[in-house]
């Protein structure tokens, strides 16, 4: 005993005035404790109910005589008590059983009531033989099967087993000890063991303890021990175990016989449990003193002692542990709380008691961390900071980390420091900056073994034991690259392991190897990121990469990315793009982007400033031809001549592609035109823009190329193939060519006179204009025209004699059918027909002469008597066209513009004029002389 430690965990409550209310007028012969109340018995049959704090809440009389034992139900509000009563016969004992239903009640007088009692049951019959009753015990099985044990000093167990209420029970009896000397074989304390379904009930006599196991017919029984108890010194504890109190000691029993033993010196007057601690009366045979212990075996500490009276009766409810003495005082002790309890331990420094109370209690997590964080401040005052930490470290998910690292940041506790973090890392509760500390830790301390554990653990990367960006990060910074590298890979952060391979390590071929065998999607996001780089140091292999991402066969192309996402990575390199834009086109022919990627293209092939790979690249190019020089440097010459080579190559590329991309089956070519266009004049590419007007039918600004070149031969040369009207040639480019050579300013007779050819064929211009435009050349001469105007004259003179005798013809015409109409007009014809112009049969009265000269029947014109029929046709035609001229006179704009239009505008009026559109007008408004003007 003196080694155990003594605390004052419990308290009395009520100050010391707890007393067995006046009401209770009998002595008291059994208690009983459930659902709130405490049920008293007395020796003269009475039964009373006390509330908490002792106070009496009614009584009533239950038995005659005294109340022998009783129990209070937990699942029912039920009263099972057993006591005597009126013999009613010799043959009858006494001794019965009843059951009170504490819910309902019956009057009783008129201020009293009392609960109704549902049932009487005769413990002693003829089959089971009356014994003295020396203990009683009732398990609830399930409502409303109740299994009742009845211990009797013959060494037997009477059990009654059913619906007490309704008298549906069997009967049967359990043979304990089989002894003459009844203070030997008498039952002193019983137990029920539940087990699932399984019912176990202990059975302790003063010479041994039996386990009896009532799923067997018969019950069958085990003697667990040759040495039992006196009575009130059995109990069972919450882990369904027997307690037994001897004088030397307390004993504990399981299924499989006597467990652990506690040495407690003194007679055991009363044994209980509660909450996890035993309870103990041991009266001190010296000095007849009695004391109460409570017991807290797990910590192996006296909770609470006590010098009590003599105590009758022992208890637990209302969260408390009730003292009944035979003075009829009461004792009620309760527990302290944690706060309590704690706050005693920590002044007397008692830390690992107070971390035993607290788990053996079952307290919650945060206040068992905060009683080890005071203890691991308490050990770190004492500088024992090994043992500190291992009680910070079982804090971890209820301390902050902050206050144990601040603690041990000096440099030589990073022993300490790392163990702590690597316990947060190990229970996923590390941060970012837990991460970065503890690598920082494993590198100062250069221990790559833990390094390596800590990093390429299976369990590690992946399910999220540390920040794993920030472990790249420190591992990079401390030139830890391996590491680095495995922690990116393992977790798949891509462009981590990239930026270490080409930035750190500038392992470029490995780079390459490692994007070709991610999947296409995480390939293209990590091309476009160190894209510059890889063309930069391997520009073959990138673009083969490129190609495989962009042209991947079994894809759907619009799956696919564009070239067009990749182009800002060849922003220094424009040949490394080239070269990769013409494989993807060559291979690709349906690109949806392909106008963006045509672009592109011509943009390259123009452009005058191609940069060229780097000097390293140019050097093994050239030393692989055999034309470089022992420093791979080539002289300037050298260097303009194939810079000129390679800007005439592109731009014939440049023209290919205008006309490759621009099929003839196609109105719009795969580039934009007026891009196109822009480029080849910002780099002085006539032949593409002679291409692209030519496409464009923009005639005028082709030939205003070959103007603005000065080359007369192709001038004229191209004015042959797009001036000729007969093939959707302008004919008016000769005109637009004749101009430039007049605004010349030098002598070029002999392209004057080609061009005066052509104009002279297609009759393009008026000879007046001609001389016109031909005046502004002072280096011109009359010898150029010479011959032109010759026979320019000399075809006028032919068509003005062939006017005039035109002109001789339609007078004579004229006169003809004037004087004919004059005949008409005065002078009777004379109809000598004499067939049918019609019919060819002779002409026979009824018949009809006009005035051309033709006779019909009657019968043969019909009801078209007015009109002949062989002169109508001729004469509605021409009627028609009088009524069209009539109609033209009325559209000006069409006047007007065939006159804009006309290379000789009078003959377009002469023309009307003699058409007859311009005519007179009708006369004016009344009282205006009559005019004759020009109408329209």
């Amino acid at each position: 005993m003196y080694q155990w430690r003594k605390f004052e965990f419990f308290e009395e409550k009520y100050a010391g005035k707890g007393l067995v209310p006046e009401e209770v007028t009998g002595r008291i012969e059994c208690c009983s404790s459930g659902r709130g109340k405490i049920a008293v018995g007395c020796e003269d049959g009475t039964v009373s109910l006390l509330d908490r704090g002792f106070k009496f809440s009614y009584g009533f009389q239950a038995h005659t005589s005294s109340v022998l034992f009783l129990q209070q139900l937990k699942q029912r509000n039920f009263l099972l008590t057993v006591g005597e009563d009126e013999q009613i016969s010799p043959q009858l004992s006494s001794v019965c059983l009843k059951v009170f239903d504490l819910d309902k009640t019956q009057p009783e007088g008129p201020s009293t009531s009392i609960p109704d009692c549902i049932q009487i049951l005769r413990i002693f019959t003829n089959q089971f033989p009356e014994a003295k009753i020396t203990s009683f015990l009732v398990l609830e099985e399930a409502p409303p099967i109740l299994l009742i044990a009845i211990g009797l000093d013959n060494g037997c167990i009477y059990c009654i087993q059913g619906d007490i209420a309704r008298e549906r029970i069997k009967r049967f009896m359990l043979q304990v000890e089989n002894r003459q000397d009844k203070t030997q074989c008498s039952i002193t304390g019983m137990g029920f063991r539940v087990d699932g379904k399984a019912f176990q009930l202990f059975a302790v006599t003063p010479t041994s303890v039996s386990l009896f196991n009532l799923q067997t017919q018969p019950a069958s029984r085990q003697t667990l021990d040759q040495i039992g108890s006196n009575a009130n010194s059995v109990a069972m504890n919450d882990r369904l175990e027997l307690i037994i109190g001897r004088p030397e000691a307390v004993y504990f029993y399981t299924v499989d016989g006597r467990g652990p033993c506690w040495a407690f010196e003194g007679d055991k007057k009363f044994l209980g449990w509660f909450r996890g601690y035993l309870l103990c009366v041991i009266a001190d045979q010296r000095n007849g003193s009695n004391t109460f212990n409570i017991y807290d075996l797990k910590n192996r500490l006296i909770a609470h002692s006590i010098v009590v009276k003599e105590v009758s009766h022992m208890l637990c409810e209302w969260g408390s542990i009730l003292l009944i003495m035979k003075d009829k005082s009461a004792l009620c002790i309760g527990e302290k709380d944690m706060e309590s309890k704690l706050d005693m331990l920590f002044k007397k420094n008692l830390y690992t008691v107070a971390i035993n109370l607290v788990q053996s209690q079952q307290a919650d997590a945060a206040a068992t961390a905060e009683v080890l964080r005071k203890y691991g401040d308490h050990l770190y005052s004492k500088q024992d900071f090994d043992e500190a930490m291992a009680q910070y470290i079982h804090t971890i998910g209820h301390l902050e980390p902050s206050y144990v690292i601040q603690k041990f940041l000096d440099a030589q506790r990073i022993y300490n420091l790392t163990n702590y973090l690597e316990n947060l890392h190990e229970k996923g509760l590390g941060s970012k900056d837990h991460t970065t500390l503890l690598l920082n830790c494993y590198t100062k301390l250069k221990d790559v073994d833990k390094l390596n554990v800590f990093i390429k653990s299976e369990d590690g990367v992946g399910e999220h034991k540390f920040d794993v960006e920030t472990a790249i990060r420190v591992c990079r910074a401390a030139n830890y690259h391996e590491h680095a590298m495995y922690v990116a890979k393992k977790s798949g952060r891509h462009e981590w392991y990239l930026k270490i391979l080409l930035e750190d390590l500038g392992n470029y071929d490995e780079a390459l190897q490692y994007i070709s065998s991610l999947d296409q999607g995480q390939a293209g996001v990590t091309v476009k990121e160190y894209g510059k780089l890889l063309i930069e140091h391997k520009p073959t292999e990138t673009i083969e990469i490129l190609m495989k991402l962009c042209t991947e066969e079994g894809t759907y192309a619009y799956m696919l990315p564009s070239p067009v996402d990749f182009l800002n990575i060849f922003i220094h390199h424009p040949r490394s793009l080239m070269i990769f834009l013409e494989k993807y086109i060559n291979k690709v022919k349906d690109s949806p982007a392909q106008v963006e990627i045509h672009n592109t293209l011509l943009e390259l092939y123009l452009s005058t400033d191609l940069s060229f790979p780097l000097m390293s690249q140019s050097q093994a190019t050239i030393n692989e031809n055999g034309n470089g020089t022992s420093n791979g440097k080539l002289p300037q010459e050298h260097k303009d001549e194939k810079t000129e080579n390679d800007h005439k190559q592109r731009l014939e590329k440049g023209l290919e592609l205008l006309k490759r991309a621009w099929p003839s089956d196609q109105e719009q070519p795969l580039y934009d035109v007026d891009l196109a266009i822009i480029l080849c004049e910002m780099n002085a590419f006539k032949e593409g823009l002679l291409y692209l007007y030519e496409k464009l039918k923009l005639y005028k600004e082709v030939i205003a190329c070959y103007m603005r070149a000065h080359d007369h031969v192709g001038l004229i040369a191209c004015c042959k193939r797009l001036g000729d009207s007969g093939t959707g040639g302008d004919p008016t480019l000769w005109a637009d060519l004749l101009k430039y050579f007049g605004e010349l300013g030098e002598d070029c007779s002999k392209e004057v006179r080609e061009v005066l050819t052509y104009i002279e064929r297609d009759d393009i211009l008026p000879p007046i204009m001609v001389l016109q435009t031909l005046s502004s050349n002072p280096f011109l001469s009359l010898s150029v025209i010479k011959d032109y105007i010759s026979r320019k004259l000399e075809h006028e003179s032919k068509l003005i004699e062939e006017d005039r005798r035109m002109i001789d013809k339609y007078q004579e015409e004229t006169s003809t059918m004037r004087k004919e109409i004059q005949d008409l007009r005065t002078n009777a014809r004379i109809f000598q027909l004499s067939k049918c112009t019609a019919c060819t049969f002779t002409l026979d009265l009824p018949a009809v002469h006009f005035m051309c000269m033709h006779s019909f029947h009657q019968r043969c014109l019909g009801d078209n008597e007015k009109e002949c029929p062989e002169c109508a046709p001729e004469y509605r035609s021409v009627l028609e066209m009088k009524r069209n001229l009539e109609q033209n006179s009325k559209n000006q704009d069409q006047f007007f513009n065939q006159v804009k239009s006309s290379k000789d505008g009078f003959s377009v009026i002469a023309e009307f004029f003699g058409k007859g559109i311009i005519s007179k007008t009708s006369k004016g408004p009344s009282g205006s002389p009559d005019s004759t003007t020009a109408g329209f």
